[in-house]
């Protein structure tokens, strides 16, 4: 019998743990002026976007992380118009924002212009927005933008990768200093914070750098597969809302396929392990 070739693309998502995925094809690969890019077929997954050699979203999963980086952060603001969005050049995050009727205009601030131009052409289902008349993409560096924007935004969403990289700095203390000052005197600044498995160190450090500048900060919870360890954090700061006050039952029902009413309430609650990292 012909024995079939089997290709496996590999994250080592920590020195001890790796992630294997069965590839169909390779649909895409450059070196962007930032990093390595490919989009890849996997059987399990789907079209993948990879970045260095680290699953970024798929068209599997990606509705989790996309809807709870956002919704939680909109449905707490009272009428949120306009919007930042550092990073997330998949475009799954506009594509959320712009569900919320009250929302006039959105930046979204990408550095790497190879990242939006894939994404539009292997990703068309979370990209779908990125054309959307409220949206305006900026190439750019998104600590940048931040800084020359003051008092500008009523929601600043941090789609980042992993800290490394181009994306090192959006993991700072100064950096959020300056989304303070980037933010109306209501805003709400999110952010995704990585995992409370492999990424103990980390998690305590930027929460108390946020909780040292906000008035409210909050931590949440949201199961995405293909990220280390599944369970995924995320860190919220607010300068006048709280994510715990808001009346569920006012929440709006949208198209959503993770978060809901009840998931707003419910992401909050934190497991034990969780709550001793931010002691």
């Amino acid at each position: 019998m012909e024995s079939k070739l089997c290709l496996w693309f590999t994250e080592q998502q920590t020195e001890d743990l790796k992630l294997s995925c069965r590839v169909k094809k390779t649909l895409h690969e450059e070196k962007t002026l930032f990093q390595h890019l490919a989009v890849i077929d996997t059987d399990q997954f789907g079209r993948m976007l990879v970045l260095d050699n680290v699953i970024q979203t798929t068209v599997t999963d990606e509705f989790v992380y996309h809807e709870m980086i956002s919704h939680v952060a909109l449905n707490t603001h009272s009428e949120p118009k306009n919007v930042l969005i550092v990073g997330g050049g998949d475009g799954g995050v506009v594509r959320e924002v712009v569900k919320h009727p009250s929302i006039e205009k959105i930046i979204h601030c990408e550095i790497d212009a190879a990242v939006i131009e894939a994404s539009r052409k292997f990703l068309p289902e979370i990209s779908s927005a990125m054309d959307h008349p409220k949206v305006q993409i900026v190439v750019d560096d998104g600590i940048k933008h931040v800084r020359e924007h003051k008092n500008s935004y009523d929601i600043i969403i941090v789609d980042s990768t992993d800290p490394v990289g181009p994306a090192e700095g959006l993991f700072s203390a100064s950096f959020y200093k300056d989304i303070f000052d980037a933010l109306k005197e209501d805003g709400i600044f999110v952010a995704q914070t990585e995992s409370p498995f492999f990424n103990r160190d980390l998690i305590p450090r930027l929460y108390q750098d946020i909780a040292g500048i906000f008035p409210t900060t909050r931590l949440y919870l949201a199961n995405v597969p293909t990220y280390p360890g599944g369970l995924w954090t995320f860190t919220m700061g607010s300068k006048k809302y709280d994510p715990l006050d808001v009346d569920i039952l006012k929440i709006p029902r949208m198209d959503t396929r993770y978060y809901s009413p009840e998931i707003h309430r419910t992401c909050f609650v934190l497991p034990p392990f969780v709550k001793e990292l931010l002691k």
